[in-house]
C-alpha cells in the first residue's frame, strides 16, 4: 500500500538551502504552504496543493499570484482573530487528508512560544497513529509512546535526547545508547536523557506508559 506523506511548510525560521538539500530525493504526495511558509515555497518553486492560515505574514500579491493560477491549489483563508494557530489548522487538514506521514519544515525559529506549540501539535497525530516530524537544519522532533529502533546511519544528528511528555513515562530502557537505561521511570521536569548518543548500528527504545519527546539533534 502507498504511504500517503505530505509536507507543511510553515512561517518560522527556515533556512531554503536546507529545505532545497532536503527535499532532494523525497516524495509527497501533498505540499501545504503555511502563511509566509508560501515564500519559501514559492522562491525554490516548489509544487502545492493547499495554501492556508489568515495571511498576516504573507504578501498580499503572492496570495493573489496563485488565486490566478490555472492549476488546482485550494486556498484556505482564516480570520486572523481565531482559536488555533496557522500551524494547527494544517495539521487538522493533513489528517484529514488521511496522512500516514506528516513533515513539518519552518516550525522551529526565535518565537519560542510557536515552537513549543508545534512540539505540542505532534501529539494530535501521534493519537491517531500517524508519523509526524518536526524537521531544521539542526532538529528532527518527534514523539514515541511505545517501543522503536533507531538506525545510527539514519540518526539526523550524533545527539538523542529523551524526554517526558506526559508527567511519567515507565519503564524506560535504553539498548545501544552510550548511557543506557533499564526500566527507569522518567518523570517530567527529568534532564536524565538529554545528549545521549547511539553506539551500536541499531538501538532500541523501550517504554512501558506514556510518551516522550525524541530529538535528534546535529549540534
Amino acid at each position: 500500500m502507498k504511504v500517503n506523506r505530505i509536507l507543511i511548510i510553515t512561517g518560522g525560521a527556515i533556512s531554503p538551502d536546507f529545505v532545497k538539500e532536503y527535499l532532494d530525493g523525497q516524495e509527497f504526495n501533498i505540499v501545504i504552504a503555511v502563511d509566509s511558509g508560501l515564500v519559501t515555497a514559492r522562491e525554490l518553486l516548489i509544487p502545492i496543493h493547499y495554501i492556508v492560515g489568515d495571511f498576516d505574514s504573507v504578501p498580499r500579491e503572492l496570495i493573489e499570484y496563485y488565486r490566478a493560477q490555472e492549476t488546482a491549489v485550494v486556498i484556505k483563508e482564516y480570520n486572523p482573530m481565531k482559536d488555533l494557530t496557522d500551524t494547527h489548522i494544517a495539521i487538522d487538514l493533513s489528517m484529514e487528508l488521511k496522512c500516514d506521514e506528516l513533515v513539518i519544515l519552518g516550525a522551529t525559529g526565535s518565537r519560542m512560544d510557536h515552537m513549543l506549540a508545534n512540539i505540542h501539535l505532534l501529539y494530535l497525530p501521534l493519537n491517531k497513529n500517524i508519523k509526524a516530524f518536526i524537521i531544521d537544519e539542526h532538529n528532527k522532533i518527534y514523539l514515541i509512546n511505545q517501543n522503536m529502533t533507531i538506525e545510527k546511519s539514519k540518526l539526523h544528528g550524533p545527539y538523542i535526547s529523551l524526554l517526558p511528555f506526559t508527567e511519567e513515562v515507565t519503564e524506560v530502557t535504553l539498548k545501544g545508547f552510550k548511557y543506557p537505561l533499564v526500566k527507569h521511570t522518567m518523570h517530567i521536569g527529568d534532564s536524565l536523557g538529554v545528549s545521549n548518543e547511539v553506539v551500536s548500528e541499531r538501538a532500541d527504545i523501550e517504554l512501558k506508559q506514556g510518551t516522550l519527546v525524541v530529538i535528534e539533534a546535529k549540534d
